[in-house]
């Protein structure tokens, strides 16, 4: 597939809000602060599939289900970078996430970094996990008054990821304010997302020219740890985690390895990709059960049926999958709120999607899952948080593809057992540990960074004194799967 996708869609057109203005298109519709969240607003009254014109540049959308599913056949259709996510790539390079299709060093890294994804490493990182939940919460127990909830997960799964990943520990628990390195790869990353908005203006090469020279300090300094951090590694043959099994690893079958820089590429990938959407999915979940008394109270007694009296106790690894209910709330969250909230597909040769749209290779469209995750066609009462939608038999029910928050076929999120074992776990120890209550007088907000957050969400925690066991609330039940 060619690098640059002209998206005409060979002249047809869609439906659009408000009314089109000459030269500047829909410019304006949105807010370009919060370009998704205003999708969310707007974007559902328009049908299944809707388009937005800024400038000379077509951005076409999906919200329905059926052409959903239709766009994540594998078969046909293959991920697209959209021009906010090739912007990207000046300070992602061809890591995982901003590779094009064809570029050999997502392939190699696929392949190299498969078995640190295995049930034997998720094995090895599961001691890592709850032994940075401990301190996370002793750090809340350390604190007076509500606790910040999306930036207490910021922190949480910042230091699991880098110390699972790379045996790095960023000090995060140290210090009330985030690690700087945080605030820095956000706000690059940010400038990368912002620039393919303006690319196709007026003007728009200047402005982004202008914008890396804002920059330019904050990704020095990015780049700068990381180079240091590879630095500091090699040389040892140790392959305990995934900095290690990218510098001394090589392909099997051709002997390739990766680049120090593609290496860098890929570490800020993880770190980016992996803290983000696992501290909005705890944030989200943890928003929605403070919201729902009686989820929140099956959750906590399930956590009690599975970890017994003492608040301070901690699953095994085999434990982690029975927490069915929570894994169910979870799940539910991210169905509302997924963290990485769109995705973009093209197909692989000229096609049709919905019997009447024609699409040619260089066509991209972007699949807003938070649409898709509430089509009332699909979803009943979609906007109702309700666990028990992803009870098994519930699931069966649902057409395939209807629920993909870590995004599909073979561009699909590669640490999403991580994701979801972090997720749980920590979800079972908190609330064994925990009674939380929000603020009743809060609204909820999200904040549009690079993912999907709540913003400004505090919870009161309360230690439990003894965790009392009930009956289980659930009843016999398979785990559910990894995903849908």
């Amino acid at each position: 597939m060619g690098r640059k996708l002209k998206n005409d869609w060979s002249g047809q057109s869609f439906p659009h809000a408000g009314r089109r203005k000459p030269f500047v298109g829909d410019l304006g519709v949105s807010d370009p602060r919060n370009p998704l969240l205003s999708l969310l607003g707007w974007g559902a009254r328009l049908g299944p599939i809707y388009e937005l014109q800024i400038f000379r540049q077509k951005f076409v959308f999906v919200s329905g289900a059926e052409l959903a599913a239709e766009l994540c056949d594998e078969k046909r259709f293959c991920k697209a970078l959209p021009p906010a996510i090739t912007a990207l790539r000046q300070y992602a390079g061809d890591g995982l996430f901003t590779a094009f299709n064809d570029e050999s060093n997502w392939q190699l890294a696929h392949e190299l970094l498969m078995p640190a994804f295995t049930r034997s490493a998720m094995q090895s990182y599961h001691p890592i996990m709850l032994e940075t939940a401990a301190e996370l919460f002793a750090y809340w127990d350390r604190q007076s008054g509500p606790v910040d909830v999306t930036r207490s997960m910021t922190k949480l799964t910042m230091e699991t990821l880098s110390r699972a990943a790379f045996s790095h520990d960023f000090g995060s628990f140290a210090t009330e304010e985030p690690h700087p390195f945080v605030g820095a790869m956000v706000r690059a990353l940010e400038t990368g997302r912002r620039k393919g908005g303006i690319g196709t203006a007026p003007g728009g090469q200047w402005v982004g020219r202008y914008m890396d020279r804002r920059n330019a300090a904050r990704q020095a300094y990015v780049d700068g740890l990381l180079d240091d951090l590879i630095a500091a590694r090699s040389g040892s043959p140790e392959q305990h985690d995934l900095l290690g099994i990218m510098l001394n690893v090589s392909h099997p079958d051709t002997g390739e390895r990766l680049s120090p820089l593609n290496i860098r590429y890929q570490i800020l990938t993880f770190l980016v990709a992996g803290h983000e959407t696992t501290s909005g999915a705890l944030s989200f979940t943890l928003y929605y059960l403070s919201r729902n008394p009686e989820c929140l109270a099956a959750a906590q007694r399930e956590a009690d049926e599975l970890l017994g009296d003492d608040p301070d106790a901690t699953p095994t690894f085999e434990q982690v999958a029975k927490f069915r209910y929570i894994r169910r709330c979870l799940d539910e969250a991210l169905r509302i709120w997924p963290t990485v909230p769109a995705f973009a597909r093209s197909p692989r040769t000229e096609t049709t999607i919905g019997g009447r749209y024609r699409m040619r290779p260089e066509d991209w469209a972007v699949i807003i899952l938070a649409h898709v995750h509430r089509d009332p066609t699909i979803w009943e009462n979609p906007d109702d948080y309700d666990p028990d939608r992803f009870l098994p038999a519930a699931i069966k029910k649902r057409p395939a593809q209807s629920y993909k928050p870590f995004g599909t076929g073979l561009r699909a999120c590669i640490g999403r057992q991580f994701a979801l074992h972090e997720s749980v776990l920590v979800l079972a120890c908190l609330l064994h540990r925990y009674d939380l209550r929000g603020d009743p007088g809060y609204e909820l907000a999200v904040d549009e960074r690079l993912t999907m957050v709540p913003k400004n969400f505090e919870v009161t925690l309360t230690p439990r004194v003894r965790a009392l066991k009930h009956p289980s609330p659930l009843s016999e039940e398979s785990p559910l799967p990894l995903i849908e």
